[in-house]
């Protein structure tokens, strides 16, 4: 009997609050996801040297989340007659699996007039401060932000790389991209560091 009600308090309170709270988890990501594909919309048409982005090896993972979280939402609503609400954390599950995440995947990696896009998002040239290769089974450009101290990363293909390091120095000489943090004051010039 106590183990009845245990189930019964489970279901009722803790496991709709844990879903609400996933879910507004889920919302933000996904209004976040929804911004950098805008933002993406919006600087496309000024790429100078793009590729896609690398799919995750759980990308069929994802689309078989999407689906269950679909297959949920529709049970909820339909067969069961429920609220919208009752649905709101699985909806925003099933909309990041299904449709945010892969949407996310479209966004073009690399150099764009105003900025770099890397794995993280948009930086914009004159927010870098500092730039480093790492070199083990993927060529990974290691982007530090000038406000944030952030370091954000482009995963390059192998076949862009003297592009890329062309493309680099380019926006170096022309001042695009300026370091100022005193790791990279070497007295040396700052085309060198790549």
């Amino acid at each position: 009997m106590a183990t009845n009600d245990l189930s019964r308090v489970f279901m009722s309170g803790v496991l709709p609050n844990a879903l609400l709270l996933l879910g507004v988890g889920f919302l933000v990501v996904n209004l976040r996801l929804l911004g950098q594909f805008v933002r993406f919309r919006r600087v496309r048409a000024t790429a100078e040297l793009t590729w896609p982005g690398r799919r995750p090896r759980s990308y069929g993972i994802s689309l078989a989340l999407g689906l269950v979280f679909g297959t949920l939402v529709f049970f909820k609503l339909a067969m069961q007659q429920r609220p919208p609400f009752d649905a709101f954390g699985e909806g925003m599950m099933f909309i990041y699996y299904a449709y945010a995440f892969p949407l996310s995947l479209r966004i073009g990696h690399g150099f764009y007039e105003d900025g770099i896009w890397s794995e993280r998002g948009f930086v914009p040239y004159a927010e870098i401060d500092g730039l480093s290769w790492r070199e083990d089974q993927h060529l990974t450009l290691v982007l530090i932000h000038r406000a944030k101290k952030l370091v954000w990363h482009l995963d390059v293909p192998q076949e862009r790389y003297g592009e890329v390091r062309r493309l680099l120095r380019d926006k170096i000489a022309a001042h695009d991209i300026h370091f100022t943090g005193k790791g990279f004051d070497l007295g040396a010039d700052e085309r060198e560091v790549v």
